[in-house]
C-alpha cells in the first residue's frame, strides 16, 4: 500500500480562509444592501418634502424642531399668506385669519427663532410666492436688540440646505439616523399608523389644553417673570442707537410687492414684562417702535399694531400660561384685533403706530 496521499486531497482546514472570505463578502454585501434599502426608504418617504424627485405624498410636518418642518410648508402652493415670528406668534390660527383677509395663511413662527432664522423662512416663502396676499410679522425682543450684531442661531439645529436654492444637496443630507427617524414618523402618519401631532398649516397648539389650566400654578409661574429689555450695547441718545435686526426687517419687507398687505405687531407680553414709563428699558422699546412705525410709513400698505402696552389683555393674568405665552382664546382675540386694526378701528387692546388711523 502506497504511503503517499493523492495531491487532489485537501489538508484538513485548508479551505478555511476561502470560507471566511465568502462569509465576509456576503456580510458586507448584505450590509450594503440593507443600508441602500434604508436610504431608499428615507428618500422616497422624504420626511421634510424637500427633495426634487420626491413622490407627491400628502406629507405633514413631523419634526418638532420647526426649522426642519417649515421649509416644506413655506414652499407649498396651497398658501398665499404667512405669519412670521417666534413662539409668541405660533398660536395665531389660520382658521381665524383666512376668512377676514380672503387668504390662505401658513403659520411659520418658530420657537425661540432668531431674526436670522425668521428672515430665512420668510425668504423661502417669498421666493415661492411672488404675489403673497398678506404677511404678518410678530415683533418681540428679538427685533429690538441694539448694537452692531445679533444672535444668528440657537442650540437648536438649523439646516441651511433646506433654505437654499439647490435642493439636490438634500440627497446627501438624508444619510443619517435623524433622517431615518423622521422618515419613520412620516411613514407612520402617511399609512395611518400614527396620528399627526402638528398642523398641516403650521399651526400647532404647543401650550396645554385649557382643561389643564390652573390659575394658582400659572400665578406662581408668572411671578418668575420680570421686565424684558432688549440687550446689547447702547451709548448716547436713542436716535443714535443702531437696531441691526430692523435693517433685516426693512430689507425683507422691501422685497414684497406693493400690493401685499404687511401687518407688523408688537406682541402682548404679560404686564410683568412691560417696562415702566420713563425707564431706560422703556426708551429702548419706544425707539424701536418709533423706527418700525417710520419704516412702515415708507412702505406701501403696511400697518403697525402695538399690543405691548398696558391693556385688558396684558393686565389680565388669566389670559396667559406664562409671561410670554398667552392662551388659545387670547390668540383668537389677537386675530380679531388685527383685523380691526387694519380697518382703523380703535381698541383698548392695542395702539395703532402706523396704518389707517396711525400717525
Amino acid at each position: 500500500m502506497s504511503s503517499s496521499t493523492s495531491s487532489s486531497e485537501s489538508t484538513p482546514g485548508s479551505d478555511g480562509p476561502a470560507v471566511w472570505r465568502r462569509f465576509f463578502r456576503l456580510a458586507a454585501g448584505s450590509a450594503v444592501a440593507f443600508v441602500a434599502l434604508i436610504y431608499a426608504f428615507v428618500v422616497v418617504v422624504d420626511p421634510w418634502g424637500m427633495l426634487p424627485l420626491s413622490p407627491p405624498f400628502d406629507r405633514v410636518p413631523v419634526t418638532s424642531n420647526q426649522r426642519f418642518a417649515y421649509p416644506m410648508l413655506a414652499r407649498s402652493p396651497q398658501f398665499d399668506s404667512a405669519i412670521i415670528g417666534t413662539s409668541t406668534s405660533r398660536l395665531l390660527r389660520s382658521a381665524a385669519l383666512d376668512p377676514a383677509f380672503g387668504a390662505r395663511f401658513v403659520n411659520l413662527a418658530m420657537n425661540e427663532a432668531t431674526v436670522f432664522e425668521m428672515s430665512s423662512i420668510f425668504n423661502v416663502f417669498r421666493r415661492a410666492h411672488r404675489q403673497p396676499k398678506v404677511i404678518i410679522v410678530g415683533l418681540d425682543v428679538r427685533w429690538c436688540v441694539t448694537g452692531d450684531s445679533y444672535q444668528r442661531l440657537t442650540p437648536r439645529p438649523f439646516p441651511p440646505w433646506m433654505y437654499g436654492r439647490d435642493l439636490w444637496r438634500g440627497y446627501g443630507e438624508m444619510f443619517n439616523l435623524f433622517a431615518v427617524q423622521e422618515a419613520g414618523k412620516e411613514f407612520g402618519v402617511l399609512t395611518g399608523l400614527k396620528p399627526p401631532d402638528m398642523g398641516r398649516d403650521g399651526y400647532t397648539r404647543f401650550v396645554p389644553p385649557d382643561s389643564q389650566y390652573d390659575p394658582v400654578r400659572v400665578a406662581a409661574r408668572l411671578r418668575e417673570y420680570t421686565v424684558m429689555v432688549p440687550g446689547s450695547e447702547r451709548a448716547g441718545p436713542p436716535e443714535t442707537w443702531r437696531y441691526p435686526t430692523l435693517e433685516v426687517l426693512r430689507d425683507d419687507l422691501s422685497g414684497l410687492p406693493a400690493e401685499t398687505r404687511k401687518i407688523l405687531f408688537f406682541v402682548p407680553y404679560n404686564h410683568r414684562m412691560l417696562t415702566p414709563p420713563d425707564s431706560d428699558g422703556a426708551a429702548v422699546w419706544n425707539e424701536c417702535k418709533r423706527r418700525v412705525a417710520a419704516m412702515a410709513r415708507a412702505l406701501p400698505d403696511t400697518n403697525v399694531v402695538d399690543f405691548m402696552l398696558p391693556s385688558p389683555i396684558t393686565g389680565n393674568d388669566d389670559n396667559y400660561w406664562d409671561g410670554m405665552h398667552y392662551r388659545v382664546f387670547t390668540a383668537d382675540r389677537l386675530a380679531k384685533d388685527l383685523v380691526a386694526a387694519v380697518k382703523g378701528e380703535p381698541s383698548a387692546d392695542y395702539r395703532l403706530l402706523s396704518g389707517p388711523a396711525g400717525p
